[in-house]
């Protein structure tokens, strides 16, 4: 049976008629590079700036704070990146950043990669809700640190941490602070000016947007250095032409995400506790993953005694409802999810885990149904290991 039902958009969201409409003049009559002085760029650098704007305003920040990107990860890596090329560059450099044990690999890989540079790196441990412990922060952060990188949101169990809090806790030590909001705009509310983030990333395809464009908020005045070498484009931060058509979509999705950021968070909440309830008390043996801290309204990781999650995803998938064990962008990877043993589980637990992840085109009636045959899966799979248990 083909999919019918996606409950994936923590993984990618369909693009919105209306961003596609917004982007078709750009991909066809108005085709001009921005950097262009004749008609054709001129057009098209003025899609450009009016897109920052309406960006800008999304985040609640000023449009020469904002860097055009190819991905959340490339914002993600310039952000952390950009702010080690400028420290390196004074007299007598800091050399310490802190991160967190659950955040995506965009942030993960470039600590590693800067640990093999001679950088130290503190990774905050998180409780078993999933949320960075208390305290933690504070106690990491030394005179010599320089940033510190914690997501607003993560993307497989929904948990969202205390950015402003963090925030403010870094900058009391003199250090900078960057948060991953991929997973968080268009969620839940980010205003950068009020969660006191220096750096934030963000990606258009997690919005109903397009793929293949995102941005990075750099608070003014930050010290930041391009990572690139190439033109001037970007304020010269980030050089190469701009994907003028891409910006506009993501423009165009974070202001329809913005408009309908509080009724559609209401629905979505009552849908996914619609879901949570009828799971735990219709199926014997199951759990909440980051159950007790607050999570985007969309997104639910659920855990099954006796169960594999890849097979409940494959079960599932036959049965007409599209959803994963975890992050998209680990999928195919043989360790399990590096968050869920970050939050305490064991490998097996975790292997018996899968998220649910809802969005705009989800109703009532696919929730409802969705359950029905996840009761059907997790059965199926429990009676496929324990006969190879038996047989063993």
């Amino acid at each position: 049976m083909p999919t019918s039902v996606y409950l994936d958009y923590n993984a990618t969201t369909p693009l919105a008629s209306e961003v596609l409409e917004a982007m078709l003049p750009y991909l066809r009559g108005d085709f001009g590079n921005p950097s262009s002085i004749h008609q054709y760029g001129r057009r098209a650098k003025a899609a450009l700036l009016e897109a920052r704007e309406t960006l800008a305003s999304f985040l609640s920040a000023s449009g020469t704070e904002i860097v055009f990107t190819a991905s959340g990860t490339e914002a993600d890596n310039l952000a952390i990146l950009g702010v080690v090329a400028a420290e390196e560059e004074v007299e007598r450099p800091r050399r310490h950043l802190v991160t967190s044990t659950i955040e995506h690999h965009a942030v993960l890989n470039v600590m590693r990669h800067l640990e093999k540079k001679g950088y130290e790196v503190t990774y905050l441990p998180v409780d078993r809700s999933g949320r960075v412990f208390e305290g933690a922060l504070e106690g990491s952060l030394r005179p010599d640190t320089l940033l510190v990188s914690i997501m607003s949101a993560n993307n497989e169990t929904g948990v969202i941490q205390p950015v402003k809090e963090l925030a403010r806790t870094a900058h009391e030590a003199g250090a900078l602070f960057h948060t991953d909001g991929v997973q968080a705009c268009g969620k839940i509310a980010v205003n950068v000016e009020e969660s006191f983030a220096d750096l934030l990333s963000l990606s258009a395809h997690k919005l109903y947007g397009p793929k293949g464009v995102g941005a990075l908020y750099v608070r003014k005045g930050t010290a930041f250095k391009p990572v690139f070498r190439g033109g001037g484009q970007e304020r010269a931060r980030r050089p190469g032409t701009e994907n003028v058509a891409g910006i506009v979509g993501l423009a165009e999705a974070a202001k329809r995400a913005g408009a309908l950021l509080s009724e559609e968070s209401a629905r979505l909440l009552a849908l996914r506790e619609e879901i949570e309830i009828s799971v735990l008390r219709e199926i014997p043996g199951s759990r909440l993953n980051g159950e007790g801290s607050e999570r985007t309204p969309n997104t639910a990781n659920f855990r099954f005694d006796g169960a594999d999650g890849e097979d409940l995803v494959k079960h599932l998938d036959r049965e007409g409802f599209a959803l994963s064990t975890g992050a998209a962008c680990s999928a195919g990877a043989i360790a399990p999810s590096h968050v869920l043993i970050a939050m305490g589980l064991s490998p097996r637990e975790v292997q018996g885990s899968i998220r649910v992840s809802l969005g705009r085109q989800t109703r009532a009636e696919d929730t409802r149904g969705f359950v029905a045959a996840l009761q059907r899966a997790v059965e199926i799979a429990r009676t496929r290991l324990r006969s190879e248990a038996a047989s063993a």
